[in-house]
């Protein structure tokens, strides 16, 4: 004798429902029409900023890995401005990654930094 699933497709993909869930989302007791209407509205054109928001908050990538915060620190102190933190980031066998997050003390110097660095070498190479 074989036995055979009747069933067809994966194991519980049947829909479920959280109530809770859905109420913590906004989904349930809205209707068709208010749910159109929050998409017109989010949908709806902004208009045009005249200056991109200054930032104040960069993530440098595609570093050498034997560069260390030191290095970066030194580097955008005297180009850009004064900094807050730098932080770089590493595996779990404590190697680089080769990407290194900078934080300015004034908030333009990010547009600056990235205006001044964006898809350009540093070192050479």
């Amino acid at each position: 004798v074989t036995a055979s699933r009747t069933s067809k497709g994966r194991r519980g993909a049947g829909r479920r429902t959280n109530t809770a869930r859905t109420q913590v989302l906004g989904n349930a007791g809205t209707s068709p029409a208010t749910r159109a209407r929050i998409v017109n509205t989010a949908t709806a054109p902004k208009p045009a900023a005249a200056t991109p928001p200054s930032t104040e908050k960069i993530i440098v990538s595609n570093l050498p890995l034997d560069v260390n915060e030191t290095q970066v620190r030194e580097l955008f102190m005297s180009t850009v401005g004064p900094l807050r933190e730098v932080n770089m980031h590493y595996d779990s066998g404590g190697r680089s990654k080769g990407v290194a997050t900078v934080t300015f003390s004034r908030k333009g110097d990010g547009n600056k930094a990235f205006q001044q660095y964006n898809n350009r070498l540093i070192d050479g190479s």
